[in-house]
């Protein structure tokens, strides 16, 4: 059988291929960018915005980076509940679900209402999650998201009232989900003791994950807050983002919100999409195992310089955590969760390993400049202190790209309802095809 598929692959391989100068031929905007690297417009949203370049002529000018949820600066956000003293993720749900910000009491009742959705239905976590463990937590997200389908009464009306009902189900259940996927796999796969923790009321989403994950329960205030920011953070960073765009395009043929839901997870599995983290702390291990002295900055330099070349690491030449589609020279997400990652470092007694990221960043810009010219630039992105913010909070490896889904499903949700409202149209882009004609010939003459 192995042999036969072999066999076959090579066919396929053969009869798959179309060579990158067509492209160049047919003007085909490949991954949906324009030549000056900037995305096709293919659609509006009022949910997100992200700025990181102006254009001039044509021309992208770097900028420093914004983010905008529903026409507000994700900072003033941040500034406003963490002034507050207050988790921020829930006001930043409603936010972008309903389009304003809400007063004390909507508040409180969202928050009510969330935790009443906390819990899977009755036998979910024995027969969908414990009995069927994965190695891959985002495939169990996407599975169990598909089979919360059939304890749905009404899984297929499209109207708003009932699609925005599953998609606060949804929002509220992942934490659930991802929390006792990642048990069973612990479990199951790494003969870890099992401990399946039930969502508690009274608290927000990122304690009630931090209390669901852990053996014990336990986390501090700074642990929490911290993991709150980093899901305020993901929730949203505007529809042409590749899992954002996948909740328009199969929500536009009017299938139900589960299908459209499991596929922005799987877009999102992607390593090119939501496993960036991963690769940053698969990297930064990697440093800390060739760097003698990694608190050397002109040996870290010497080591970032082979990873550039294609000489280290795993070849690709990327500087993984450092550069975006959109930012130039800065990504707001990327400053925020600096600035918490050095609360939470101190209280961890982390801050050597705080400052090798923070040299990484640093040198990192230098030797894009030295490579690119003095013009170029290049600046972190999220995934650079989000996987070091996961590492301090203990977050399990397999967990980091279930949190991004568990935060970005909030404004996968808004996505959908806005395509549902105002663009009924399915989405059918063009593909021209390149083949030529040929005559079919009969079996026997093959």
């Amino acid at each position: 059988m192995e042999t036969a598929i072999d066999k076959l692959a090579i066919l396929t391989e053969s009869n798959s291929l179309i060579e990158p100068e067509l492209y160049d031929k047919y003007n085909v905007k490949r991954g949906l960018r324009n030549s000056n690297g900037t995305g096709v417009l293919v659609g509006l949203t009022k949910i997100g915005s992200v700025e990181g370049y102006k254009l001039i002529d044509d021309k992208k000018i770097p900028k420093e980076g914004k983010l905008f949820y529903r026409g507000i600066n994700v900072e003033e956000i941040v500034d406003g509940f963490q002034k507050d003293n207050r988790m921020g993720f829930e006001e930043t749900t409603y936010l972008l679900l309903f389009g304003k910000l809400p007063n004390k009491t909507e508040l409180d009742d969202f928050n009510k209402l969330l935790s009443e959705m906390r819990y899977l239905p009755k036998h979910f976590t024995e027969n969908m999650i414990l009995k069927i463990p994965s190695s891959n937590i985002m495939n169990k997200l996407q599975r169990s998201v598909l089979v919360l389908y059939s304890s749905d009464d009404n899984p297929e009306d499209l109207s708003v009232r009932n699609v925005l009902k599953q998609s606060l189900n949804l929002i509220a259940k992942f934490p659930t989900i991802i929390s006792y996927g990642y048990q069973a796999k612990s479990h199951y796969f790494y003969d870890n003791s099992l401990f399946i923790h039930s969502p508690r009321k009274d608290l927000s989403t990122a304690e009630n994950i931090l209390h669901m994950i852990r053996p014990d329960s336990k986390y501090t205030k700074t642990e929490a807050e911290t993991l709150d920011l980093s899901l305020v953070l993901h929730a949203e960073h505007g529809g042409g983002n590749n899992s954002a765009f996948a909740t328009h395009v199969v929500s536009s043929s009017g299938t139900d919100t589960y299908s459209a839901i499991a596929t922005a997870v799987g877009s999102l599995k992607g390593p090119k999409h939501g496993g960036a983290n991963l690769k940053v702390r698969d990297m930064v291990a990697d440093i800390k195992e060739n760097v003698t002295n990694w608190s050397d900055k002109n040996l870290l330099k010497d080591y970032l310089v082979k990873i550039l070349k294609k000489d280290a690491f795993d070849n690709s030449g990327l500087i993984y955590g450092m550069g975006h589609a959109v930012y130039t020279l800065s990504d707001p997400r990327a400053e925020l969760l600096k600035k918490k990652a050095k609360e939470l470092a101190c209280e961890k007694d982390s801050l050597k390993e705080y400052e090798l990221y923070t040299n990484i960043e640093e040198l990192s810009k230098e030797i894009y400049k030295t490579f690119k010219g003095e013009d170029a630039v290049i600046s972190a992105n999220v995934d650079l202190y989000s996987g070091f913010v996961y590492e301090l909070l203990n977050i399990p490896y397999d967990l980091y790209t279930a949190l991004f889904a568990t935060s970005r499903i909030s404004g996968w949700c808004a996505h959908r309802i806005e395509q549902i409202i105002s663009d009924k149209k399915i989405m059918r882009p063009a593909y021209k095809s390149i083949d030529k004609n040929i005559n079919y010939i009969d079996l026997d003459s093959r």
